[in-house]
């Protein structure tokens, strides 16, 4: 499957060179005869939906009904229900959306009937039949990540090492309180195996951020020219959910408004 690629930048100054047609296309209320309305959003490991708040008031002020979902992070299973609930009250179809691990959780839950598109942002996207782990497979995390692992078995990013593994483009107040209020992810979701892969049956869009400690550039390419995705970069750390909440948006409404247009 082709994959689409397309570079925009996030910053202010890159925002303002896009064409006016795009940028005002892209700020205006949503058309009442879109189909697509709903967006549901999912974060990933050692967060909460908190950081969704940026997007969340954006696209609400277009006008889509936008849910976030809390993953209990304790097993795939768990948020693989957490997003399924959060699914079954959606109205329409919807945008599933998913955040580093919440890809693994999107491409598990996006087969539901009401998944129309999905957007990955920074996130892990496996095959049926394969871990989480194997994504990393052949390629080298950057050392500025590092995790810690517990007695229990649930890790954290290494607090001295988050602002430059988890935030570096986040204010030094909000890269603190992201470590402070971090939540931990049970170790064994790594290892367990997919059944579904949404991707291959749904239309799919990648943010990709260039500037991403957590994960192998070469390996958020990898995943998304698998899945066929139309691939989005912008300069920006792995918390580019939080930090460049405009360009997330706008590549969630741009998967809302292609969705709509392909079952008219």
């Amino acid at each position: 499957m082709p994959t689409k690629t397309t570079t925009l930048l996030a910053t202010m100054a890159a925002a303002a060179s896009l064409s006016s047609a795009t940028v005002a296309q892209s700020a205006d209320a949503i058309p009442a005869a879109q189909s697509v309305r709903n967006v549901v959003l999912v974060h990933g490991a050692f967060a909460d939906g908190s950081g969704w708040r940026g997007v969340y008031d954006l696209l609400t002020q277009r006008g889509y009904r936008v849910t976030i979902v809390q993953n209990p992070l304790t097993s795939l299973a768990d948020d693989v229900a957490a997003t399924k609930r959060a699914l079954s009250r959606q109205d329409g179809p919807a945008i599933l959306v998913g955040h580093s691990w919440g890809g693994t959780v999107i491409t598990e839950a996006g087969v539901d009937p009401k998944v129309a598109g999905l957007v990955y942002v920074s996130a892990l996207s496996p095959d049926a039949g394969e871990t989480t782990a194997q994504q990393y497979e052949g390629f080298v995390t950057p050392p500025e990540f590092v995790l810690e692992s517990h007695d229990d078995g649930f890790g954290f990013v290494k607090p001295e090492n988050f602002k430059s593994g988890f935030a570096a483009d986040a204010t030094d107040a909000d890269a603190a309180f992201m470590r402070d209020s971090q939540v931990p992810i049970a170790m064994s979701v790594f290892g367990t195996k997919l059944t579904q892969a949404a991707w291959r049956a749904k239309p799919s869009w990648a943010v990709i951020a260039t500037d991403d400690k957590a994960f192998d550039q070469r390996m958020l390419h990898h995943m998304a020219k698998r899945i066929g995705a139309t691939v989005i970069e912008v300069p920006a750390s792995h918390a580019v959910f939080m930090t460049q909440p405009k360009l997330v948006a706008d590549v969630i409404d741009q998967a809302a408004q292609s969705a709509s247009a392909a079952v008219r």
